[in-house]
């Protein structure tokens, strides 16, 4: 299957990042290249271009993709939490632009054997790097009620997360929950008939919060964005869009902490703390799809662009 994604606010990303042809940018999010191709093609032939991914499909398309730019760019299989130091061993230590782009890629959703598509029956998998031992059915047939529950009300945000957690755990004692199609049907057994004819597909948040689980979206993010505004240059921007409530929120604390990250009572007259600004934030408010967008990709509906300049 070709691997096919449609670059979600490309325009708004490629001119929030300024792109300077001589620079250094990172894709920690490589995917099919389609915002990787457009940084490549602004670049000059001292610029330097370094895409991350952690799902080999990505990297084979990508690869094919950003041919005509092999001369500027490298590209490594990794997850983007591994960034510093994958730039450290090709002797990069400082980036002028870096982009994630997160959440699932259209090719993973509509390559039903990847096991991220609730639309057709095939084993549970979910897994963004294959390499990865831990699948979805580990964590379907392998978690407590409760941290099923807690898993599919905190990442899901599912008003029917108790049930849907109370059914599996039921279902497994007949047996094992292997594929797609038996999770939807007992997610389908928990929820009420008249809210699954309103609400969209009814296993559309639980899909959604095995994923996250598995591939610890949230905690990459946490535990990464602070080296990556660290690394960028005086004036350089990192561009991140979002598809999800909990990564945004993460994304607008971390930026505005990188902004101000006085812990001084509001009370005191002068900042006594001595932690300094690292730059500032560009986007008070998200950049979201244009209604135009909306209609040629709905798949953009939940995207959420923040900007982050760095000031040294």
């Amino acid at each position: 299957m070709e691997f096919k994604h449609k670059s979600v606010l490309l325009e708004e990303t490629i001119d929030g990042l300024r792109v300077n042809p001589d620079g250094v940018y990172v894709d920690g999010t490589l995917g099919g290249a389609g915002h990787a191709s457009e940084v490549c093609k602004r670049l000059s032939a001292k610029g330097r271009f370094i895409g991350i991914d952690q799902d080999q499909d990505a990297i084979i398309a990508a690869s094919e993709r950003l041919g005509e730019y092999s001369n500027c760019t490298t590209i490594i299989r990794s997850n983007y939490c591994h960034m510093v130091r994958e730039l450290e061993k090709l002797g990069i230590f400082q980036a002028d632009g870096i982009l994630l782009d997160l959440g699932v890629s259209s090719y993973q959703l509509d390559n039903a054997q990847r096991g991220f598509t609730y639309r057709e029956d095939v084993p549970l998998d979910m897994r963004m790097d294959q390499r990865q031992e831990k699948t979805a059915r580990d964590i379907v047939n392998g978690y407590s009620e409760m941290e099923l529950f807690r898993m599919i009300r905190d990442y899901g945000e599912d008003k029917f997360a108790k049930n849907i957690a109370k059914h599996i755990v039921m279902a497994r004692k007949e047996g094992s929950i292997e594929t797609t199609g038996q999770l939807n049907e007992i997610i389908k057994g928990a929820i009420p008939m008249k809210m699954r004819v309103t609400g969209g597909h009814p296993a559309k948040r639980t899909y959604q919060a095995i994923r996250i689980e598995l591939n610890r979206e949230l905690e990459v993010l946490q535990e990464s964005l602070d080296s990556m505004i660290d690394m960028l240059s005086d004036g350089g921007r990192i561009c991140i869009i979002t598809f999800h409530s909990l990564e945004d929120r993460i994304v607008k604390n971390i930026f505005r902490k990188n902004e101000n990250p006085c812990t001084c009572p509001s009370n005191f007259p002068v900042c006594v703390c001595g932690k300094q600004s690292k730059g500032k934030v560009i986007t008070r408010k998200p950049v979201l799809p244009s209604q135009e967008e909306l209609e040629d990709n709905p798949r953009s509906k939940s995207a959420k662009l923040r900007i982050f300049e760095r000031i040294k």
